[in-house]
Order: C-alpha cells, then structure tokens, then sequence
C-alpha cells in the first residue's frame, strides 16, 4: 500500500484511552494515538490539558487505509462510544477538554460527519438535542507514550475506570451492547 491510500481521522470522545480500544485492530485502521487538538498551546502536556485551560480536547488520530475501511464506518464507530447530548463532559470526566467533537481533514469529512449527525438526531435514540462538534482539524498533539494504548498496559485499571465512569454502563443500555 502507497501512502496516498493513507488518510486521517480524529475524534474527541471523552477520554482517549475509552477512545482507542473500538478502533484497535478494527480492519482497515492502521494506527490509533491517543493525543491533543483543538486548543491554543502548542505542544501541550497531559498535566497542562487536564486543567481545561488550553483549549484542548483529549481525542484520537487515526491512520486508516479507505479502501478497506470508509470514513462513514469510523463515524459509525464513533457514535456509538460516546453520549453526544452531554456538553464539555463525558460521563464521570468533567471539562471542555472531554468534549465530544470530530476534527475533520476535508470538505467530503465535513459533510459525511454533518449527515451522520444529523441521521443520528433524527434516528430518536437520543431525546436530547446532539452537541458534539464538527470543526476543521488543527494540529494533533500525540499524547504521552503511558497514554498509548493504556487499555492494553494496564488492563484492569483500565476496566475499571470505564465500568467506573460509567462509560460501560451507558454504551450497553443506549446500544444493547458495547462496540
């Protein structure tokens, strides 16, 4: 495969590390980070993006190859991992920096984010307005090598904070199952 059959996808879903386990593995995507967009310092720490003060969301890049695997199944894959009625907060984790946004890399990302929204507002699944953002991708900020794929590191840890925020719980009852 050339690079020219290599795109990016990023998303803000609360916390990266209950953002990269949907996508690992999943065919089709090359490379998941954890990192930082969306805010004004450049070359942020976790410590600086945890105060809510740099304007950064925590979020995921993904590298993914488009013929085997299409930018809508990502935004499929997306929605179905966060709540997007909830303003600057993902379950237990509250602050602008868990907002829930998708950063888009072209005009055709663009509209295929903006008509997967909108299916989803009007599917009824969620009786409250859907909030999460679409805005043009900035510069990705790869997080701290600990936060890469923290759910295969520390695996206990991390199960217990997605049962624990209550991430786990929402992701089954809104969708019957977790995906």
């Amino acid at each position: 495969m050339n690079s020219t059959n290599k795109q990016l996808a990023t998303f803000a879903g609360g916390c990266f590390w209950c953002m990269e386990p949907p996508y690992e593995g999943h065919k089709g995507v090359l490379d998941v980070s954890a990192g930082y967009i969306g805010g004004t310092v450049n070359n942020p720490t976790y410590e600086q993006v945890c105060t809510g003060q740099t304007g950064h969301a925590e979020a995921i890049q993904l590298t993914f190859d488009p013929s085997q695997v299409t930018y809508q199944e990502l935004l499929e894959i997306f929605w179905r991992n966060i709540d997007p009625t909830t303003e600057d907060a993902q379950f237990a984790d509250q602050g602008t920096q868990y907002r829930t946004a998708i950063f888009y890399h072209s005009e055709e990302q663009k509209k295929l984010a903006q008509a997967s929204k909108e299916k989803l507002a009007a599917s009824g699944k969620f009786k409250s307005p859907l909030v999460t953002e679409i805005v043009p991708a900035t510069t990705f900020y790869r997080a701290e090598e600990y936060h890469q794929d923290y759910f295969k590191k520390q695996p206990f840890r991390y199960k217990n904070y997605s049962v624990g925020s209550g991430r786990a719980g929402f992701l089954k009852k809104t969708w019957d199952q977790p995906k």
